[in-house]
């Protein structure tokens, strides 16, 4: 529907509630702000909350007591420390992916930013940076916890939402005043905070033929260029924007050194690195030989769905190098055992029962 049906049809159905001229006349003025950025036009919480299939009172819920409707677990990062993922409760996902689908994705993000973005693969990430005199890799900071509610709720004003609308939905994406790490939102809702940076970064990398990308927390930038002079520059656009750079994480990797890109070796082809094609090297050699359960019992894996899992990363190498002989084969052997473990499954549950 466009704007002028849009008018129309408002127009006489707000006359049949009573609506006067002046107040159909306010609604259409900020209806039409929203039509021109492509997203929903919303009233109040009660219209949105029969948008997305829940009571007005469980949205108001949702976003006032944010912690009880949030899974927390930790993870092990590389480094040994924790990372606290709060993960939504099934309701409130179903509604953050309304927010997602329907407003956020309506929203273009920077050309430079190659996470999180639909149809995108990794490999955008990577080709640029192939076969450089320098790569150069810095990261920011506790990324989302760095994004707080007063960024997130600006991009929902941008887009014309009310200040009431903004509340709710900037409530709804967010946890203790930040992203939450885990939230289906926070992703996209990072790459449109993050666009003024990015746009700042890339015209001063422009200027000089630096070629940089951006990958989620991880800014890659490849050519001949002073890496001195870069990270200062860019320290202090992102530090403008409330984010800082992990002085442990800033590398530059030169030819007659591994370069790597978020775990991708791009020297000449793009190729996983080492270690986490062994890893599953490994992982496959041992389920081969003692068979998949005895496996998990003697790694003392309690990881539910290790088999997907494994599945995933197979999948990950592939996604780089198509046609890995190897990794076809142990793709394969996966599925094989996975078929197997299903049809046992389908056998044994009637017994159970």
């Amino acid at each position: 529907m466009d704007f002028p049906h849009y008018t129309c049809v408002f127009t006489r159905e707000a006359s049949k509630l009573g609506y006067s001229p002046k107040n159909i006349q306010r609604c259409l003025e900020y209806a039409e702000v929203l039509f021109s950025h492509g997203v929903p036009v919303l009233y109040n919480p009660s219209q949105f909350a029969l948008l997305v299939g829940y009571k007005k009172e469980y949205l108001q819920k949702a976003a006032l007591y944010p912690n009880y409707f949030y899974r927390n677990f930790h993870i092990t990062k590389k480094n040994g420390s924790k990372r606290l993922i709060s993960e939504p409760l099934p309701s409130l996902k179903e509604i953050q992916l309304w927010i997602l689908r329907n407003i956020l994705y309506k929203v273009p993000v920077s050309a430079f930013a190659k996470a999180y973005k639909p149809t995108v693969s990794i490999l955008e990430n990577l080709k640029f940076h192939k076969k450089q005199p320098k790569v150069f890799t810095l990261d920011v900071e506790n990324f989302f916890p760095s994004i707080k509610y007063d960024s997130i709720q600006k991009v929902f004003l941008q887009l014309g939402y009310s200040k009431m609308m903004s509340r709710l939905l900037t409530r709804l994406c967010s946890c203790n005043g930040a992203l939450p790490q885990g939230a289906c939102t926070s992703p996209y809702l990072s790459n449109l905070i993050f666009k003024e940076a990015d746009a700042a970064i890339s015209n001063f990398c422009m200027q000089r033929k630096i070629r940089y990308t951006r990958y989620a927390d991880d800014l890659t930038f490849s050519g001949d260029f002073d890496e001195n002079e870069l990270l200062k520059h860019v320290t202090e656009i992102i530090e403008r924007q409330n984010f800082r750079i992990n002085g442990n994480k800033t590398k530059l990797m030169t030819p007659n050194s591994r370069q790597e890109v978020t775990g991708i070796i791009v020297n000449e082809k793009p190729q996983v690195v080492f270690h986490k094609r062994n890893d599953l090297r490994q992982a496959l050699y041992y389920i081969k030989k003692f068979g998949f359960e005895e496996h998990l019992e003697y790694k003392e894996i309690n990881h539910r769905n290790y088999l997907e899992h494994l599945l995933g990363k197979i999948n990950f190498v592939l996604q780089i190098n198509p046609r890995d002989m190897e990794f076809i084969s142990y793709k394969s052997f996966l599925i094989d055992l996975k078929k197997k473990k299903d049809l046992k499954m389908t056998t044994v549950f009637p017994l159970l029962m």
